[in-house]
């Protein structure tokens, strides 16, 4: 009877031991023995740690060293036999007479980078190993979705990476980058914090989105927050304000479908009524304006997603594939509270939506972009006075979101409160930055047409830096068409 080749393929996989070198995991402790000053500083830069030994001995050796060197003290044979004896592991290990075979087994500590790689490297492939054995035991055993498995495995695989970093840049260095960046500064050369909104009176206020920095877009439902994101997301893929360089956008749509938020984004470019479109009422003009509008976002580099009821873990993956394969510059998600985090969701809504805002942050930090979340808010900022004007104690379901985010817009539209001061002004539409950690909090106030579902820059008495992309927000687009015809 022949044999099945991938039943042998694994007994031959079964068969083996795990990677590991006795001999450099006996060279980098001998070495930290004769020369400890310098071995234990390459040790610790290395990111070795007890598990990094597979020997038991070694590991409980490599502790109590560790142990010696955070409370300061002097490391040789002697310190190390008496902290093992106290902490009644020294008969564990073998006895003291380990120690001095070590030191015996390595003759000079000059060698001691090297078997600290050698002691790194098989660390490594030990945790691959075992990430790969979790993968193959959640595809058998776990109920979970082939995406939710895959998105986790990915991400156990992307923290060993996380793992393996470079030593820190000198102070010199960093000094001098930063005087670089000052001069650039004094003489306006500077560039924009972050990666321009396509609006001079937000870019103001924020820098622009700064990378690896979450920003929470919040509003009631219906006061144009999905508008706004999408018209950002619109202005960085086609290179309106800021340096005019068209950036690849990522969307995560939960709420709308791909079809929907097309229609949408060529209405509004195009200046025609989504409303009136759909109910026939075209005239020959809107026609040549829509076919305008495709010409030009056919080519902007905007990458979407409409899957619904995306867990968070998944959503992580997916992101990090986008980045790999279209080095997107922003994301975009809409909205958080379609998002799940199934591990906790047994635990309430509260803990739930404090895993997904955490691990969106954490996307945010892991890709190097800006991520624009938007969120919903409770019904607070309407009980609460006539104006509406929220606050972030109103983000609903969790204040992790308050806590995690790097800058908070609060979006309203006076006209739909008519207790308000300003009811009457039904373009006015407020972002209100109301927390900003590496900046100034306040208002900024925008344009708003809700029958194109577009916003545009405010001037008001001269004094808002609307006109800083150009005459008009309108002479910008008109010349991004003339470049893309």
């Amino acid at each position: 009877m022949a044999l099945d080749p991938v039943s042998s393929a694994r007994d031959v996989v079964a068969r083996r031991g795990p990677p590991y070198s006795e001999e450099a995991e006996k060279g980098v402790l001998g070495s930290i023995l004769l020369d400890s000053a310098r071995v234990m500083d390459m040790c610790v830069e290395s990111q070795l740690a007890p598990e990094s030994f597979y020997v038991p001995a070694h590991r409980i050796i490599y502790e109590a060293l560790l142990d010696l060197q955070k409370h300061n003290a002097v490391i040789d044979v002697l310190t190390a036999t008496d902290a093992l004896r106290k902490a009644d592991k020294l008969d564990a290990i073998g006895g003291a007479i380990v120690l001095d075979r070590l030191i015996d087994s390595t003759p000079t500590a000059a060698h001691a980078e090297y078997y600290i790689d050698i002691v790194r490297q098989k660390h490594l492939l030990r945790s691959i190993i075992e990430c790969a054995r979790e993968a193959e035991t959640a595809c058998y055993d776990s109920e979970a979705s082939a995406d939710q498995i895959l998105g986790i495995t990915e991400q156990s695989f992307l923290n060993i990476t996380e793992r393996q970093h470079g030593f820190a840049s000198s102070w010199h260095d960093a000094v001098n980058a930063t005087m670089e960046h000052v001069e650039k500064m004094f003489n306006g050369t500077a560039p924009l914090g972050g990666v321009s909104t396509g609006y001079a009176n937000l870019d103001k206020k924020c820098l622009g989105l700064r990378p690896s920095e979450m920003i929470v877009l919040a509003a009631r439902p219906s006061m144009g927050k999905t508008s706004l994101a999408m018209n950002v997301a619109e202005n960085i893929a086609l290179g309106v304000g800021g340096d005019r360089v068209p950036r690849a956008v990522g969307i995560f749509s939960l709420e709308m479908s791909q079809e929907a938020l097309v229609m949408r984004m060529l209405c509004s470019r195009a200046g025609v009524s989504g409303f009136d479109l759909a109910q026939g009422f075209v005239r020959k003009q809107d026609h040549g304006h829509l076919t305008q509008a495709a010409s030009v976002l056919r080519r902007a580099p905007i990458f979407l997603d409409d899957t619904g009821g995306l867990d968070v873990m998944e959503l992580r993956a997916r992101a990090r594939r986008m980045k790999k394969k279209h080095d997107v510059q922003m994301i975009m998600i809409d909205y958080l509270q379609l998002l799940s985090a199934r591990e906790f969701a047994r635990q309430g809504r509260q803990i739930e939506t404090s895993q997904i805002s955490g691990n969106l942050k954490a996307m945010a930090k892991e890709l190097k972009v800006p991520v624009l979340v938007l969120s919903q808010l409770s019904r607070a900022p309407e009980q609460r006075d006539k104006s509406g004007k929220p606050k972030l104690s109103d983000l609903r379901d969790s204040g992790a979101i308050e806590q995690d985010a790097d800058v908070v817009w609060m979006l309203r539209r006076p006209c739909r409160y008519p207790g308000d001061d300003e009811y009457e002004d039904e373009t006015l539409a407020i972002v209100d930055v109301a927390k900003h950690r590496n900046g100034p909090t306040g208002e900024v106030r925008l344009n708003f047409e809700e029958k194109l579902t577009r916003f545009r820059d405010r001037v008001e008495h001269g004094v808002d830096g609307a006109d800083d992309y150009g005459p008009d927000y309108e002479d910008a687009e008109g010349e991004l068409d003339e470049a893309n015809a």
